[in-house]
């Protein structure tokens, strides 16, 4: 490596946490041009992913499976009620829980939508196997920081 070489390195892209923050940048990007079709931003075809795979949850089980807070959540399933993708019910017996299901036409979107994730592994160039095993290095970093952040919270 040259004197040159090493100038143009910059820290941050030695930086571990940074590179994912790009990574996930570019992925959400991605996933923008290829929702573009159906009006759907990112965060909402993950509420239909969550949907289409376990059913009805709880507005509270799917900010916890998502990991998003209710003032970002509520403004967004109210975008998709209105748009006839799902419907936002109070439970009858306990008026402060709120039941989200999808609609016919959420369902039929899993059909229409199905190309996505092949497209998205194009997109990205990853092989089933090394997209796997990146998730699971990704959900074991996840947990690993997580616990962290408890124990430093306690």
């Amino acid at each position: 490596m040259t004197a040159d070489d090493s100038s143009e390195r910059r820290v941050l892209d030695e930086m571990l946490c940074f590179s994912m923050y790009a990574a996930s940048r570019a992925t959400t990007q991605a996933y923008r041009r290829l929702l573009q079709p159906w009006g759907l931003t990112y965060p909402q075809y993950l509420v239909l992913v969550e949907l289409w795979s376990r059913g009805p949850l709880s507005v509270r089980e799917l900010g916890d499976d998502l990991a998003l807070d209710s003032g970002t959540l509520s403004p967004l399933l109210r975008r998709m009620d209105a748009a006839g993708i799902l419907t936002r019910r109070r439970e009858q017996n306990d008026g402060r829980v709120v039941t989200v299901a999808l609609t016919a036409r959420g369902l039929a979107l899993r059909n229409e939508m199905s190309s996505v994730p092949a497209e998205l592994g194009r997109c990205m160039g990853v092989d089933l196997p090394a997209a796997r095993a990146m998730v699971e290095d990704l959900r074991r970093l996840t947990d690993t920081v997580n616990r962290a952040n408890l124990a430093a919270a306690s």
